[in-house]
């Protein structure tokens, strides 16, 4: 292309070249051309028109000089007398210089150009179809036309195959490939584009399998097996792994624990003998869960393509340690599990024709990567010596006695952390400390009485061990795992003392000795409070004064022995009367120390405050408790009669008790423990082994259903829903044919799910219905029609939403196979039969099989050319059912100078043509 302008001898000429490429012969053409002055000066400017006659230039050349910036306009009209291509030039006089300003001429062409390579890229093994676009373009004037042709088996669809490009426009090709097998895609296909010739383009691409590997943390080696090693009963221990996503893909990835696989074990002395494990039968425990064993932080997750995730695994066997209360330090429990890695979703395999009877199995054919997991867990085996029961010599209050007790760990694999803890009257040291395997330490038992008395106490030991932390799985914190108990016997007497009697010369106190003259005095101790008597003094009348025996007030009542308190700060509303006459008695209220009248209403006002304030906690204390209460007793079975409220239970036999099949749990929604393959199979045995739900409801109506298929649900709720299988492969069928096959769908959840399926492709239009709202654990098809007019093999994929948000795909594999009938000869001798008629003995049958799903017509045609044939065929037209056969008879009529030999023509509509050879002898 040329330049859009160009400056020379101080002028800038635009365009530079005029060309006229769309131009036919017959059609006129105009170009613009513009001629500016860029000098500081005026010049003159003269063009001067081509020499070929198609061109004609108009311009008007002005005689006077053109000054600085002006410019001179031309236009260029060509007018081609036939299809050829011409170049001539315009001449351009400035001043005393001359330009050539070429002036092209060109016929109508195209100009077609398309990518040399298409390049997939890296792609993994998830059979489905990748697309990808190359552009064919056309930078011509004419529109051209392109053909593409391909002969191998790697592409499956080149659309469109053939076409036509506008000029000045792109055309996209749309190829696609389908990843269902490993290799190198390396393919060439042929593209013919006018005026260019045949093209070749590459096409190039990788697909690779997807791997999930288990890595080591340190070493970043592949892991087969993880060794705990040994640890209490009681206790827990962490390993921690990386899980690697080898592939040009994110993975969406769940650990499901196999406690039902073959080689695991769980509780068993692997290294006893057959004897010592019958032995022990019975401590091993059965009924475990294996999922509160083996945690797993986090059990799934999505991986980016080729990242690493860290992932914690805890051997725990906390729940294991309460029930091993055996001194038996050769008890040991060996553990063997494995835990399994996998996509989520990609079960289709294990769905295998429901409708046959078959049931969904919890194996997967999906990507998945197994860890072997081993431990051994060990009780706690800790003797004293002189044994768990101590006796201490009897002492007096105030002195002390001492046992020195020695501690063994009888374990051959573990150390041992112990903690005593704190009792009344009894010490130790040290209190904490650390026990290696098969050693003993010394502790010294002290018992220090406060009070008088025989104690029998129990003395708390507490081991010490790693426990998971219940807010963080991957996190460990110490804490006591098991308890040793010590009984610990000690006596305090008491020592003999003098008893100091003394007169108490004032009232009769209330605990006095027989005589009320004396009393004993304390062991030294004094009060801190003066002696001060105080009674109402409505309940007594002892000399009572006459004016003060109806006095009604509540008044207190001073003794008169308390004149060393009458002279503290008293409350301003107290009265004090004598203890004999009643009569009101001076009370004395220091100001320096009384409250004020503001003070004391300040003081009153806080105090209702805070009395108001109680008093709200309480009654909001009960309303709660109200709530609770109605809670508990408002349901359809509880009627709200208190137990033992008068009732008599009847008397029920066992026998009368129906034997009823326990049912498998359920596991909840919300549930963050991991998935293990027993609970899986429990899931899927209660949801297939109900009726098969069909023609459901398209959309959510109801409130529940709503609620329920608006939810995002996470990979491990993904793993329990059932699409497939991944791939349907409807074999061999005959174009022109419909064929069904189901798409099965399992709900293993406890809500409903909703299901939409996007199908773009005009073989699979008719498939029915494309939405359905699955209740829970429940299981439904939908059939998946095939339908096709071309003959080839079909590879495509459709997809579906869960929820509107989760999608997943699925595969069609179908081999079209054209309408065909076969013969079961194609040579076919007619001998005479003894004992027929004359005339009727020339006969033989002939088979026609349909090997297709489609029934077929045919028709029997001879090859006669002019004369009869003196063959003929019954029937001579029909149908042959699919997967059917239909004899033919074929008769000669022999005559005088009828031919012997003959051929007839199976036509077969829509089909192929078969030809029989007739013999008669």
């Amino acid at each position: 292309m040329a330049e859009r302008c160009r400056d020379v001898c101080g002028v800038r000429i635009a365009p530079a070249e005029l060309r006229f490429s769309a131009a036919g012969p017959g059609s006129r053409c105009r170009a613009a051309l513009t001629v500016q002055n860029l000098r500081a000066g005026a010049c003159r400017l003269r063009l001067l028109p081509p020499r070929q006659p198609q061109f004609k230039l108009i311009v008007e050349n002005l005689e006077k000089p053109i000054a600085s910036g002006l410019q001179v306009k031309a236009v260029v009209e060509y007018t081609p007398k036939c299809a050829e291509d011409l170049q001539d030039k315009l001449t351009l006089l400035i001043d005393d210089d001359v330009v050539h300003i070429p002036v092209l001429g060109l016929i109508p062409y195209c100009d077609l150009e398309i990518e040399s390579e298409v390049n997939f890229g890296e792609m993994i093994v998830n059979n489905k179809l990748v697309t990808k676009e190359i552009s064919i373009s056309n930078r011509g004037t004419i529109s051209g036309v392109f053909r593409i042709s391909y002969d191998g088996v790697v592409l499956l669809n080149i659309r469109p195959a053939r076409g036509v490009v506008k000029p000045k426009s792109v055309r996209k090709i749309k190829v696609d490939i389908c990843t269902d097998v490993p290799g190198v895609i390396k393919e060439m296909m042929k593209v013919e584009l006018e005026s260019r010739g045949c093209t070749e383009v590459w096409i190039k691409g990788v697909v690779v399998e997807q791997h999930l590997k288990v890595l080591g943390v340190n070493c970043g080696k592949v892991l087969k097996c993880i060794n705990f090693g040994p640890l209490y009963l009681g206790t827990s221990k962490t390993e921690q792994i990386h899980l690697y996503n080898e592939s040009p893909e994110c993975m969406d990835w769940i650990a499901v624990l196999e406690d039902d696989a073959i080689g695991g074990e769980m509780g068993t002395d692997l290294q006893g003998s057959t004897d010592a494990v019958l032995h022990h039968l019975s401590l091993k425990t059965k009924d475990v869960d294996v999922s509160t064993m083996i945690l797993c932080d986090p059990n799934q997750g999505t991986l980016q393509p080729y990242e690493k995730s860290l992932i914690t695994l805890c051997f725990s066997l906390e729940k294991l340690g309460r029930d091993f209360e055996v001194n038996d330090a050769s008890v040991v429990q060996d553990y063997v599990l494995f835990l399994r890695f996998e996509t989520v979703g990609k079960r289709g395999g294990c769905l295998q024709d429901l409708s046959g009877g078959a049931t969904a199995t919890t194996r997967s054919d999906s990507l998945h990567v197994d860890l072997a997991l081993t431990g051994s867990g060990f009780p706690v085996v800790l003797t004293f010596k002189p044994g768990t029961v101590i006796n201490f010599e009897d002492c007096y209050l105030g002195e002390q006695t001492q046992v020195v007790c020695t501690m063994k760990n009888e374990s051959e694999f573990l150390p041992l952390m112990f903690r005593f803890r704190k009792t009344a009257h009894f010490s130790v040291s040290p209190a904490r400390g650390k026990l290696k395997k098969k050693s003993e330490k010394e502790v010294v038992i002290s018992f220090s009485p406060h009070q008088i008395g025989t104690f029998e106490m129990k003395q708390i030991i507490d081991t010490i061990g790693m426990g998971v932390d219940k807010n963080n799985v991957a996190v460990l914190k110490t804490k006591p795992f098991h308890q040793i108990y010590l009984t610990l016997l000690g006596v305090c007497k008491s020592k003999q003392t003098s008893v100091v009697f003394t007169i108490n010369p004032g009232i009769t106190p209330l605990i006095s000795n027989a005589t009320g003259q004396f009393v004993v005095h304390g062991t030294g101790q004094l009060s801190d409070t003066a002696p001060v008597a105080i009674l109402k003094s409505t309940q007594t009348q002892i000399h009572t004064h006459r004016k003060n025996r109806n006095c009604e007030d509540d008044a207190l009542i001073a003794f008169p022995n308390d004149r060393a308190a009458s002279l503290r700060p008293s409350e301003w509303n107290k009265k004090y009367r004598t203890i004999f006459t009643k009569t009101e008695r001076y009370n004395y209220v220091d100001p320096e120390f009384a409250y004020t009248h503001s003070e004391r209403l300040l003081r009153e006002e806080n105090r209702k405050h805070y009395i108001h304030f109680i008093s709200c906690l309480r009654q909001r204390r009960l309303e709660k408790k109200a709530t609770r209460q109605f809670c508990i007793y408002n349901n359809p079975v509880s009627i709200g009669i208190k137990s033992a409220e008068g009732l008599k239970s009847p008397n029920i036999s066992i026998t009368e008790f129906p034997m009823e099949k326990p049912q498998p749990k359920m596991l909840p929604l919300d549930d963050n423990g991991i998935l293990t393959s027993r609970k899986l199979a429990a899931i899927v045995s209660k949801s297939t082994n109900k009726g098969v739900w069909s023609w459901l409801s398209p959309m959510p109506s109801s409130s529940q259903e709503k609620k329920d298929c608006s939810l995002t649900l996470t990979h491990k709720q993904l793993h329990q829903i059932f699409i497939g299988p991944s791939t349907i492969d409807f074999g061999d069928v005959c174009v022109y044919s419909t064929t069904t096959k189901e798409l099965h769908i399992i709900n293993n959840l406890p809500v409903h799910i909703w299901i939409q399926i996007e199908i773009e492709v005009a073989e699979l239009q008719e498939t029915s219905p494309l939405s359905q709202v699955v209740p829970p654990l429940t299981k439904t098809h939908i059939p998946v029609v095939f339908e096709t007019t071309t003959v080839g093999m079909f590879k495509s994929s459709f997809n579906y939403k869960i929820n509107k948000q989760h999608i997943g795909h699925v595969l069609v594999v179908a081999h079209a196979m054209p309408i065909e009938l076969h013969l079961s000869k194609r040579e076919l001798i007619l001998n005479p039969i003894p004992g027929c008629l004359a005339g009727t003995e020339f006969r033989r049958t002939v088979r026609i099989c349909n090997p297709r799903n489609r029934p077929a017509g045919f028709t029997w045609r001879p090859i006669t050319g002019d004369r009869k044939s003196a063959f003929t065929v019954k029937p001579t037209r029909g149908f042959v059912e699919a997967y059917s056969d239909v004899e033919c008879e074929v008769v000669w009529h022999p005559g005088f100078n009828t031919p012997e030999t003959a051929q007839l023509t199976l036509c077969v509509h829509k089909g192929n043509t078969i030809h029989l050879k007739c013999f008669a002898k």
